[in-house]
């Protein structure tokens, strides 16, 4: 009754009410590591150097694009989001840093490869994590890996609702994968042991 009663009350803008952090993983099959697989579009998406709100609308926008594009390499998926009231901003903020923590986490490290990186390393499953605040309470969180079709709403709703009032809705954004070193492999236990909440879709 209390998060409808502060719904109640809320500032409505142009995405609805409050606030809402999510979190969406899609497990893919990447038959290589070529600029046109998943690696070399993340890889080409993480070179953005910004945290203006239209630049991460953007990525937010293309990220989601770019496995949707993919969606017949799919193998998993799952997702997670929490709605907060406006004056519980800070609250949203410490939860997406918990959400972005937690998948940070699970990397032994960072890794970009230089432009000039050879393109190594053959067949691997991928892990993509993203984790997204938000203004409002439209955009749809629930359902990645239930089926196929559910997933695609979940980051097409991200994808469009991202560009909402030329970004300015997007609080926070980030994207992040495994294996990101182009000679690491990653296999289905690995997957099972990392990431135990993904959904076979």
């Amino acid at each position: 009754m209390t998060y409808l009663f502060d719904k109640m009350f809320e500032e409505e803008g142009m995405l609805g009410k409050g606030i809402t952090v999510g979190k969406v993983q899609v497990a893919l099959q990447s038959p290589d590591r070529s600029d046109t697989s998943i690696f070399g579009l993340l890889e080409d998406h993480a070179n953005l150097d910004s945290d203006e709100n239209e630049d991460l609308a953007r990525l937010a926008n293309d990220v989601c694009l770019s496995l949707m594009r993919k969606s017949d390499d799919w193998v998993s998926a799952c997702s997670t989001g929490k709605w907060f009231s406006e004056k519980d901003a800070g609250k949203a903020e410490r939860y997406y840093n918990e959400l972005s923590n937690a998948e940070a986490a699970k990397f032994e490290k960072e890794y970009i490869p230089d432009e000039d990186d050879e393109e190594v390393g053959g067949p691997t499953l991928v892990v993509v994590s993203l984790v997204l605040e938000i203004q409002g309470d439209s955009t749809k969180f629930d359902g990645a890996g239930y089926s196929i079709g559910q997933t695609k709403e979940v980051l097409s709703s991200i994808a469009s609702d991202a560009l909402i009032d030329d970004g300015y809705c997007v609080n926070a954004f980030e994207a992040l994968w495994t294996p990101s070193d182009r000679k690491e492999v990653l296999s289905k236990n690995d997957i099972t042991i990392d990431f135990p909440e993904l959904i076979d879709v």
